[in-house]
Formats: structure tokens, sequence, C-alpha cells
């Protein structure tokens, strides 16, 4: 059992190498999509980067890749650009690569001209140049090409050439198992048959003042002068001796970068120091290095058996970082007496700054470390288990009661320190040079990640889930009272709160919020709140350095805040480092001050280290690197960069493809276009580097694009004018034609109107004699009208006759009939003859059947064919029934008709049911009602 704890113990304390590492890109085959091994490479003027890949030619413009397959599929071995040309070598082949207006690469063979001078199964592993002249050097021949006249000149060594240098203005080349020789005239001179030359391999050779400077592939450094070679120790000796060194490249500090069959990369200075040892373990993707070069930006590419790396060897980042798991994520630093101290979930580690040596592990800290912070020349140490006193590699526990989160100064009291705890705050006293814990202060009992004291001895406390409190602390600091909750701001994840500059600052996802202590509320602060904006919160994690500088950690940037110089206000400055790079806990970063202008910032493996003064303005460039058009569906169709173009109206789907050729680890670019002619402002930002724009109308445009780094824009704005012509229907020739065809549709127009006016014309002529001839019919029956309305006259005349001649009947009847009365009333003697005689006399004037002759001839002539139509219904009515028929016509009452008919009125209604019977009249049907309407 103790010799499993002291295995735990040591491997605990054993660590990697402490080195702060250069950035490194690391783009893998899935990434550029083409072959595992690239041979060499090389950049252009545009700062686009050429690798020679296993597949063809890769070219990278900082945002895209893009392959171009060798022109007889096979594996490419050499790259190198000069001037506007891109030379390759592959097997059997070689030629140039150049760029077309369309910003497309587009191949001519050279070799091909000598195509019956190459050996059989040549390969080209190497170009070089030299004035007017390339160099193609395989392992057998030099084949030199003059770019001006198209000649060629062979160089036919007696042995296999190792590899062919440029250095010294001349052209060097190690013949195997021969020496060293120099290319002069186009011949080869011996330089040196040295047998150190003729038996080491050398893979590298550079000038100095001195002479030559060679790097054989097992053996190291040789200095060359006057055909002597001279060893030059180096500190890498050891390490490269153990070592295949495959690849060479000279730095422009006047450094060495060794790439080695299997184990990585060396970067030494020109002094012959190790400055960094990378490998797989430490960040790059393979431990082959089959070629190196070194970019205008003095970023070392390396192609590798396993895809491409670059590494930021001036960026003023570099990183840290545990592989092994031992360190874990890192939470709290501080340099303190020249020691860096690293609190991680782990424990608590150290080192001797400024040096590599391992960091150690300090016993008795394992666990979460939450802070580090000093005080009156002691360190203190929040640690999950309690407080610690930390002096050199030794920690002593002062408090154990609870975890502790973080320290702060009590004002006005030098011996005291609060601590937030897991549950509560609580003090510490310096009694006699020894720290201790004194008590906790009371009427608070919850977590305290974050707490601050106002200057009226009120202490806030951010708690993530509650909110923010506020409690009054008695001056002894021993009990807190009034303990109230603020209703806003509300809780947050990841809310942050600290003191800066004098006042206190609260950061939710809600923007950033300054305690005004008058109110003593909060208030939300615009200037500190803008960084939020844009989706950019990731952790209101508010830290204060003790160069009193305010950090706060978003999406895509770290920002920290100074007090103005010549204002109150604040100055804002950004680091465009994401968040996605970082790798820190969101939350829980953390970020110190190590020294001058150098921070430390803490990660989940490990850490990183900034100089905030080298991350000055630089000059980027945004370019456009293709242009497609294309018809809704089909394959794009690129056209040229360089300057404007017409597009066919059916081409009227655009898009753009632009990138900042920048290849830092943490700087990212993003854009923003206009498109003037469609769009009146800037787009927003965004890390697309590509744009489409569909179903263009028909016009002239200019594009625009620009690109954002941090917060400086780049030095120019890449555009590009282009016009969408008409569709053809729409030209001036279609116009042209649409004018004739209108012509002549207005001439037939014109003539079909004629002859449809005509036959208008006709027509209303026509209907014009319609229309008389209608007014004239209307005409006649209007007259045909008056006269039946005469005639209605007449008859009504007539029966108002008839009705007068039918009333002085009655009414003569009815005398007679009275005087009748009253002469058989006046005699006593019934045979008075007289009398008898004036009585038959009446009985003749009122015989009822001339009455009745008399007024029928007169009631035909008024309704002349009532009688017959009433006969016609009723086939049964007798002539007396036809005489009640005719009164009723006449609309006469019963009492009227009585004298008529010589019976009385009672007789009268008789007739009339008897009538009804006889027409079968309804019940409900009138009998006059009926007669009258026939």
């Amino acid at each position: 059992m103790l010799r499993l704890s002291l295995l735990i113990l040591l491997c605990s304390t054993r660590l990697l190498l402490a080195q702060d590492l250069p950035p490194i890109l690391k783009y893998s085959p899935s990434v550029y999509e083409a072959g595992n091994q690239n041979w060499m490479i090389s950049q252009d003027r545009n700062h686009y980067i050429y690798a020679a890949n296993n597949e063809g030619l890769l070219e990278y413009n900082g945002t895209d890749w893009t392959l171009y397959p060798t022109p007889n599929e096979t594996i490419m071995r050499s790259v190198k650009v000069i001037g506007d040309r891109i030379y390759t070598g592959c097997y059997m082949e070689f030629g140039f690569w150049k760029k077309q207006k369309n910003g497309r690469l587009k191949y001519n063979s050279l070799s091909k001209k000598i195509a019956s001078e190459i050996l059989a199964d040549e390969q080209f592993w190497n170009i070089l140049q030299y004035d007017q002249w390339i160099i193609f050097q395989s392992l057998n021949r030099i084949y030199i090409y003059d770019s001006k006249t198209g000649g060629f000149n062979i160089i036919k060594p007696k042995n296999l050439i190792g590899k062919a240098f440029s250095a010294n203005h001349s052209i060097y080349y190690q013949s195997l198992n021969d020496g060293l020789y120099e290319i002069e005239n186009g011949r080869s001179i011996l330089v040196s048959d040295n047998p150190i030359l003729v038996k080491n391999k050398i893979v590298g050779l550079v000038s100095d003042s001195e002479g030559l400077i060679a790097q054989t592939q097992y053996n190291g450094f040789f200095k060359i002068q006057n055909g002597v070679a001279t060893k030059w120790t180096t500190e890498a000796d050891d390490a490269l001796s153990q070592s295949s060194v495959y690849s060479t490249q000279w730095l422009s500090d006047g450094g060495f970068a060794l790439g080695c069959v299997s184990n990585g990369v060396f970067i030494l200075s020109k002094e012959g120091k190790i400055r960094y040892h990378l490998t797989q373990t430490k960040g790059l993707s393979n431990n082959t290095a089959l070629s190196l070069y070194e970019d205008h930006d003095h970023n070392l590419w390396i192609g590798l058996d396993n895809g491409i790396n670059c590494v930021n060897l001036q960026s003023p980042v570099k990183s840290f970082t545990d592989d092994t798991g031992v360190l874990g994520t890192v939470y709290a630093s501080i340099l303190y007496q020249d020691i860096l101290y690293i609190g991680t979930n782990q424990g608590l580690f150290y080192k001797n700054c400024n040096s590599n040596d391992t960091y150690q592990f300090i016993n008795g800290t394992k666990g979460q470390v939450w802070s580090l912070f000093e005080y009156e020349g002691t360190l203190f140490c929040g640690h999950d288990m309690g407080t610690y006193i930390v002096r050199g590699n030794n920690a002593t526990m002062v408090f154990s009661a609870s975890g502790t989160w973080r320290f702060e100064t009590a004002p006005g009291r030098r011996d005291l320190l609060l601590q937030g705890n897991y549950y509560g705050i609580s003090v510490l006293q310096q009694v006699n040079g020894s720290w201790s814990f004194r008590n906790r202060i009371s009427g608070y009992d919850f977590s305290a990640k974050y707490f601050e004291l106002t200057s009226r001895k009120d202490i806030l406390i951010s708690h993530e889930y509650k909110g923010i409190f506020r409690m009054h602390v008695d001056s002894d600091y021993r009990k807190g009272s009034g303990l109230k909750t603020y209703s806003t701001p509300t809780k947050g994840k990841n809310a942050g709160l600290v003191k800066f500059n004098g006042r206190i600052y609260y950061a939710y996802k809600d923007g950033v919020f300054r305690l005004d202590e008058k109110s003593g509320n909060f208030v939300k602060d615009g200037f500190l709140s803008n960084i939020f904006e844009k989706d950019e919160y990731t952790s209101g994690n508010l830290i204060v350095d003790n160069s009193n500088k305010l950090w706060l950690f978003t999406k895509n940037y770290i920002n920290y805040f100074s007090p103005g110089k010549l204002s109150a206000g604040l100055k804002q400055n950004v680091i465009p480092i994401p968040a996605s790079l970082t790798n820190s806990m969101l939350g829980y970063e953390n970020i110190s001050r190590i020294s001058g202008s150098n921070y430390l910032i803490g990660t989940t493996d490990g850490y990183y280290t900034l100089n905030i003064d080298d991350f000055g303005v630089s000059n980027y460039k945004i370019i456009i690197t293709g242009i497609a058009t294309n018809k809704l569906n089909e394959a794009p169709n690129y056209i040229d960069i360089d300057k404007g173009s017409d597009i066919r109206y059916s081409d009227n789907n655009i898009s753009f493809t632009y990138t900042v050729p920048e290849f830092n680890k943490y700087i990212n670019a993003e854009y923003e276009y206009l498109l003037e002619g469609l769009q009146d402002q800037w787009s927003t930002l965004s890390s697309k580097s590509t744009i489409n724009f569909k179903n263009l109308g028909a016009g002239t445009y200019t594009f625009k694009v620009r690109a954002k780094i941090g917060n400086s824009y780049s030095e120019n704005v890449a555009q590009y004018q282009f016009t969408i012509l008409k569709p053809w229907y729409a030209t001036n020739f279609a116009i042209i034609v649409y004018v004739v065809l209108i012509m002549i549709m207005g001439h037939f127009i014109n003539k079909s109107y004629k002859n449809f006016y005509q036959k208008q014309k006709e027509k209303l002529i026509e209907e014009n004699n319609l229309l008389l001839e209608i007014k004239e019919l209307e005409n006649e029956q209007q007259l045909m009208k008056i006269r039946n309305e005469q005639l209605t006259m007449d008859v009504d005349s007539k029966n108002r006759e008839l009705a007068a001649s039918t009333m002085s009947l009655i009414q003569k009847n009815e005398l007679l009939t009275l005087i009748k009365d009253d002469l058989k009333k006046t005699t006593d003697d019934p045979n008075n003859r007289s009398i008898k005689s004036v009585i038959t006399t009446i009985n003749k004037n009122i015989n009822e059947e001339d009455t009745w002759n008399a007024f029928k001839e007169a009631f035909n002539n008024a309704d002349k064919d009532f009688l017959k139509k009433i006969k016609q219904a009723h086939p049964a009515l007798t002539p007396n029934d036809l005489r009640l028929c005719a009164y009723l016509r006449l609309n006469l009452s019963s009492k009227e008709i009585a004298p008529l008919l010589n019976i009385s009125v009672r007789s009268v209604e008789i007739k009339r049911y008897r009538l009804r019977k006889k027409m079968d009249l309804e019940h409900e049907q009138g009998l006059v009602e009926y007669i009258l309407s026939i």
C-alpha cells in the first residue's frame, strides 16, 4: 500500500516540460480534401499558400482550400512561386501554373519541350531560382530553364544528387559520395570534397558573413570556409543525433527550423539554442516534417506526413498545453516572489518564472483551487478544502470549515482579510505576523462566490441562482444586518460582480450594471454593455488585475478597460481572440498579470500567455478571390476578377468569395459588404467569406467588401463593378423591332378601326332607322292607347248613360207602382172602369219585359261580350239569371234590382244564392267580384 501511495505521488508530481509554445494552426487532409503528404510549400505576393501534395497543387487563400490535380495524375513533389507563376514538379513532368483572369490556375508544361531528355522514372523534388533561371532538380539531374529565352541547360552529375540549395547568391548541390558543387556559367564546379561533406547527407545550406553553414541529416551543423568543414556545436546536437533531419528552413531572424522524420521540428536561435521543440505531443499533427517554409508574416509552415501545420512564431500569444491531464483545468494563477503558481482542479502547482522547468505539485493541496491572492506579503490560496497560506513549495491550511472562493480586503483594518466561502463570509486576522480564522460574519449563510464592500460598509454578494444580496456589516466585521435582495438586475448564468476604479459593477446576459452609491440601486452602464451586443455574451465574469485593468471575455473577443488618462471615461481595448480558441471555462475565466504587459489566461487544458503591447495595428488587406455567375440550378461560371464585366441577364445569379490572407490562429476576420445599386447600407459583420445575390435586375452594380479584425478595418475596400445586361426582350434592337411591330400593328389596327367604325356607322344608321321605326310604332301604340282610352271613356259614358237610364226606368216603375197602389187604395169599387183602365195602362208602362229588352239593348252596346262570356262559362244559366248577372255587372244592390225584376228584395237575395250555386263558386269568393272579373 505504501508503494502504491508513493507511485501515485511521483506520477502526480511529474509533468511535461513547462514550455510556452507559439500557436499552431492545424490543417488535416479532411480539411483541405487532398492527400496526406505535403512535400514542399511556397507563397505568392498575395500571401496565398501553395503546397505540393500527393494529389496535386494545393492553394490556400486564408479561407478556402483549392486542389488542382497533377497534370499526369502523379504525386506532386515540388512547388515554387516566382513572380506571377507557380512552378511545380512531379513524376517526369514540370512546368508552371498561372492565374487566369477569373482567379483560377491553368497549367503550362515546360518539360514537353525536352520530353526526350527526361530520364525514365525521374521525379523533380526541388525548384530553385537564380535571376531569370529556374532550376528543376531531380535525384539524377538539374534542369536549368531560362524564363526569358525559353531554353534549357541540363547538369548531369556522375552520382545521385542529394539536394540543391540557393545560398550566397549561388546555386549549390551535393553529389552523394562526391562532395559539394556550385553551378557557374551552366557548369558544375567542386566547392569541397571534404570527407565530412562526402559522408554526411546535407539537408540544408545557408550562408552567413563567414561562409556557408551546412545542416546534415544526423550530425548537426558544419561551417564551410575555403572548402574546410568545421563542426558548429549547438544545443540541439544531442537531440539531432537521435533524429533524422529531412528538411530545413533558415528563418528571417537568423535562426533555423529543422524538420525531422520522426521527432517533429526544432526551432533554433541564430546562436544555436533551442527555442522550441515541436512534436505531436506538443501540438503538431504529425512527427514527420517533410517540408518547411517561412511566409511573409514570419509564420512557419510545416508540410507533414499527415497534414499541414502553421506555427505563428511571431504571435504575441504563447500556449502551454497539458496533454497528460496531470495539470488539469487552470482556475487561478499568480506570480509571487519570482515563482509562477498555477491553481487547477487538480491542486496547486509551481515553477520558477521565465524557465522551462517542470511544474511541481505542492503537497497537501490536492483538489480544486479557486483563487490565489497576495496580501501584505502573504500568498493565500482559496481551495475546495478551505484556505491555505503558501510559502515556496509548502502550503499551510488556516481555515477548513468550508470551501473558499475568493478574498477581499477589509477597509480600515489591515489586519483583517475577508473570504467568501461556500456558506457565507468569514474573517481571517493577522496576529503577531500569523494569520488565523477569527469569525464568520452572521446574517448571510449562502455561497459568496463574488462579493464587494461599499464605502458605507455594505457588502454586496452575487449568487448565481438567487441574485444580488446587500447586507450591512458592523465596524468590527462580525455581524451583518438588513439583508435584502435586489429585484433588478436579476440573477444570471455566469454572472459576475467586481469593484473597479472605485465603483462596483455587476455583469450578466442583459448587460453591465453599475452601483449608484447614493440611491443604492444598480443602473445600466451603456458603454460597458455594448460589448454584449450582437449575441456576444458568454460570461459576465469580471476580473480586475493588479495594474487596474478590467477584463471581460465575450464570444469573439477579449476586452479590457483602463481608466482614461485625459478624461474620466474608460478606454476600451479589444483583443480579437474568440472563446472557441481560448478554450476557457465559461464563468471561470481567469487572467493574471505576470510581468509588464504579459498576461496569463487559464484554459481547460493548460494556459496561454499574451503580450498586449504586441497586439498592434496591422495592415490587413482583403482580396476578392472569385466571382461566379450561374443560371438557376446550373454549375457556376467563373468570370474575370480584375475588371468589371457585362453579365447576361440569364446569368443574373452572382456569388463573390473574398478573404484576408492572414494565418494567425488568434486573429479572426469578419466581413461586411455593400452592393451599390441594390443596397444603401453595409451589411452586418459576419465570418462568412462568401455571398450570393440571386435574380438581380438589369443595371450597373458595384460590389464592395471590407474586413474587420479586432477594432480596425482592412486597409482597403475590395470592390468590383459589373453590369447585368437587359434581357433580349428589353435590348435596343428588341425595342426597335417592337417599334416597327407597333407601327405595323398600328397600321392594321387603324385600318381595322376604320372598318370597325364604318360598320359601326352603318350599324348605327340601321339602329337609328330601327329606333325611328320603333318610335313610330310607339307613337302608333300611343295613338292606339289614346284611342282605347277614348273608347274606354265612351264605354264609361255609355255605362253611365245605361246606369242613368236604368235608374230612370227603376224610378219610373217605382213611381207607376206607387200610383197604381194609391189608385187601388182610393177606390172602393173594384169594378170602377175608369180606375181599372188607368191601372191597366200603368201595368203596360211598367212591363218588366219591355224594360229588360230596353236595358239589354243598352247593356249590349256598352258591354257586348259579357253576356256571351258568362253564358259560355255557365251554359245552365237562364235568361233571368243572365238578367241578374247584368244588373250585378253594373254593381247594383239587391234593393235596386228588386224593382227591375218586379220582385221583393228577399226574392233578389234568393236569386243571387241560386246563381252562386249554378256558377259553383267557392264560399270565400264573392259573386259580384267574380262577375266583375269576367
